[in-house]
């Protein structure tokens, strides 16, 4: 069956072909317990959530010793390389004009956002990314309730136990740091507007939209970043660690849009949102900041909600 799609539909791209493959195999029995349409957005969505707590720890640590704004655009630059070219691989169909605009306004949001999110996250690792998480993830999610509906009650279960994971996470640690926390919260309020508008973009290819995301992001960010008087140094080393960072920053990108095609965007949103819990995890063994009671807490209530909203 896979085959005979795979000849009739030469268009679609690695993410389309990959939800095809673990329907396939969810339809043959090999998955197990939850149907596809369960499993689907929830692999994506966590897989998401793996690529952007990586990368946000990744451009937080190079940002500690480098200018913050040169790694950001370096990091856009190359993700929007990386998914240029497995568009031009792939060769996908091009979005409609509406789905290229939404995808560049949220590339526009998402890199104001993750501009201020590396700035927050130089100051404070552990507490920077949950917080911008929890913001991030209740816009969205709260307006798909209101336009969809609440989910049902395992789901609405799973959204409290992820909500009181963030929380937990998000805990102050004994250091006191309100700018490092109010420039999270606005960058929490850029991702809020990121999602939303790239959940816009349909049915439309996830490696194209993130490629017009990128160009949206990149432009800003880089005219930002290369139009201030004074300029911090960017060493050599954090330069490469940028890169990797926006690699995998754009990955998570694809994986969520193709997750919103196959699931409700309040799951998708609150399931990819989990990345914190890799982030502060990440600063804890390699940064050795403190990891206290209240953040593994948070990391075990976080995990529990993923088989509840998983199984909605």
């Amino acid at each position: 069956m896979i085959g005979n799609v795979a000849q009739t539909e030469p268009d679609r791209d690695i993410l389309s072909r990959a939800t095809l493959v673990l329907r396939a195999k969810n339809h043959k029995g090999e998955l197990g317990l939850a149907t596809a349409e369960q499993l689907v957005p929830v692999g994506f969505s966590l897989a998401a959530a793996l690529c952007w707590g990586t990368s946000d720890f990744s451009g937080g640590y190079a940002s500690r010793r480098s200018d913050s704004f040169l790694v950001t655009a370096l990091s856009h630059a190359g993700g929007f390389v990386l998914m240029l070219t497995l568009a031009l691989a792939t060769h996908p169909d091009i979005p409609a004009r509406s789905s290229q605009l939404w995808a560049a306004a949220a590339g526009a949001l998402g890199g104001v956002a993750l501009l201020l999110f590396y700035r927050a996250l130089s100051q404070g690792m552990g507490l920077a990314a949950p917080v911008a998480a929890v913001l991030g993830a209740a816009i969205p999610a709260a307006l798909t309730m209101i336009t969809h509906g609440p989910p049902g009650k395992l789901g609405l279960a799973g959204f409290l136990l992820a909500g009181l994971g963030i929380w937990l996470i998000s805990r102050p640690d004994g250091s006191d740091n309100s700018r490092g926390v109010f420039i999270a919260a606005l960058a929490g309020i850029g991702f809020a507007g990121f999602f939303i508008c790239i959940s816009r973009t349909g049915d439309s290819s996830p490696v194209w939209s993130a490629v017009f995301s990128r160009v949206a992001s990149l432009l800003l960010v880089g005219t930002i970043a290369l139009s201030r008087p004074r300029k911090g140094l960017l060493l050599r080393a954090d330069a490469t660690i940028a890169i990797f960072a926006g690699c995998l920053d754009v990955t998570g990108t694809a994986l969520f849009i193709r997750a919103n095609q196959t699931g409700r965007l309040d799951s998708v949103v609150v399931l990819s949102s989990l990345y914190p819990a890799l982030t502060v995890l990440l600063a804890r063994f390699f940064l050795k900041e403190q990891f206290t009671g209240w953040k593994t807490a948070g990391i075990l209530a976080a995990v529990a909600a993923v088989p509840l909203i998983a199984l909605q």
